[in-house]
């Protein structure tokens, strides 16, 4: 029996908002979103999902103004995160935070949250330890933390490209080359 993908009965912003992004990747698709990919490929390759389901959730995030489609090089559209989108960080971060506490590995967390400006780390709630403001996501960097991926589980090149300092919705710019072509 096929589950309905809403919460008709539910008069609840909560059920509302799991209409849109409760589905299974979808925030990891946001996440990854968040991280600078832009490409299907790059999507499908980093998630491993399947390419089906990954078309599906990306028109369902297209159609509900959380991501936009545009012209990518060559013939190839990409995805960005519109405002709406960009205003899910504090959910995809406290996600992150809390599966850290409780699942998380005992050597630390696998990304790490900084301030750009003043390199100052970032708590769960977005503020900065060195001056104290809300960080807002533009100026938030990701760092890999102490494992980046799992050993002997060999890392795809979008996960090799995240293993460097960027800032958060900076576009992820891959290889030319093999490393692309084996992403495409």
């Amino acid at each position: 029996m096929t589950l309905p993908r809403d919460y008709a009965n539910q008069v609840c912003s909560a059920a509302r908002s799991l209409e849109i992004v409760g589905e299974r990747w979808t925030l990891l698709i946001v996440r990854d979103a968040f991280y600078g990919v832009r490409r299907f490929s790059d999507f499908a390759v980093h998630l491993q999902v399947p390419r089906a389901v990954l078309t599906e959730r990306l028109t369902a995030l297209v159609q509900d103004g959380i991501l936009d489609r545009v012209p990518g090089p060559g013939r190839r559209d990409e995805y960005g995160l519109t405002a709406k989108g960009v205003d899910l960080w504090p959910v995809v971060r406290s996600l992150m935070v809390w599966g850290d506490e409780y699942y998380g590995r005992a050597e630390g967390p696998r990304r790490l949250f900084r301030h750009a400006a003043d390199d100052g780390q970032l708590d769960g709630y977005g503020i900065c330890a060195e001056c104290g403001k809300h960080v807002p996501v533009p100026e938030i960097l990701v760092l890999p933390g102490v494992l980046s991926y799992e050993p002997g589980n060999a890392p795809n090149p979008v996960t090799e490209a995240l293993d460097a300092p960027r800032r958060l919705l900076e576009p992820l710019v891959m290889p030319t080359g093999r490393a692309a072509r084996a992403v495409a």
